[in-house]
């Protein structure tokens, strides 16, 4: 059994959104994740979808994004990205999972899940005080996060592991990074950069890995830990 991610797959099976404002590398970019996956993945293995997994506004639009992801081998656990705008609530989601027989997904939020001794936590972040685009309004949503973010990893640490492994959206700043060395997290992944953002980028903590789908050529990640 082995640990990987992909995050920001922007399936549009449900709600067709283009993605090439974002470069040339989204070309065909479905059929690669189809591809990069089946090459990488078995069916014992666990791969973790940190945001943006699809472009529908309401959860019944992305059933059939939901479908193409049950297909693919592994179980996949999914947070929420900025992007998720059909992301409901926990009893919901998993309703909605059940109701269409959707057995190898699940939702991590306020919660955790275990694989092998460690505690995979989870939280979407947000953009934070120092951002030139940082308003007043995303104070509230910025705390809330943070809030998040803690819950999970306690919920992480009530099952006693080995070590934690956190996987936010937003790649992770200010309080997201005092929360994460708070808990003495080891190894963080994150996504929501994109072309020369995700090229440029350069990551706070030694084993913190940005998974952005295109980024990685659309090839999930494997976790060493």
């Amino acid at each position: 059994m082995a640990l990987y991610a992909l995050s920001d797959l922007h399936l549009p099976l449900g709600n067709y959104k283009p993605m090439d404002i974002f470069g040339d590398n989204w070309t065909n970019y479905v059929t690669r994740i189809k591809e990069e996956w089946e090459k990488t993945v078995k069916a014992d293995d666990i791969v973790i979808i940190n945001g943006d997994f699809s472009w529908a506004t309401y959860l019944a639009d992305a059933l059939k994004d939901f479908q193409f992801l049950a297909s693919l081998p592994g179980t996949k656990l999914l947070s929420k990205g900025n992007h998720d705008y059909w992301w409901e609530t926990k009893t919901k989601l998993n309703a909605f999972l059940e109701e269409n027989n959707l057995e190898n997904i699940h939702f991590i939020h306020n919660s955790t899940y275990m694989y092998e001794g460690y505690a995979i936590c989870a939280s979407r972040g947000w953009i934070t005080p120092s951002d030139k685009d940082f308003k007043k309004s995303d104070e509230k949503m910025y705390n809330r996060e943070l809030g998040r973010l803690r819950l999970s990893l306690k919920a992480g640490l009530a099952e006693n592991p080995k070590g934690l492994i956190a996987a936010l959206h937003y790649p992770p700043e200010e309080g997201f990074l005092e929360i994460l060395d708070e808990f003495d997290v080891k190894y963080c992944i994150y996504g929501h950069l994109h072309g020369r953002q995700a090229t440029g980028h350069v990551p706070k903590r030694e084993n913190y890995r940005l998974v952005s789908s295109d980024f990685l050529k659309f090839k999930p990640l494997k976790i060493d830990i």
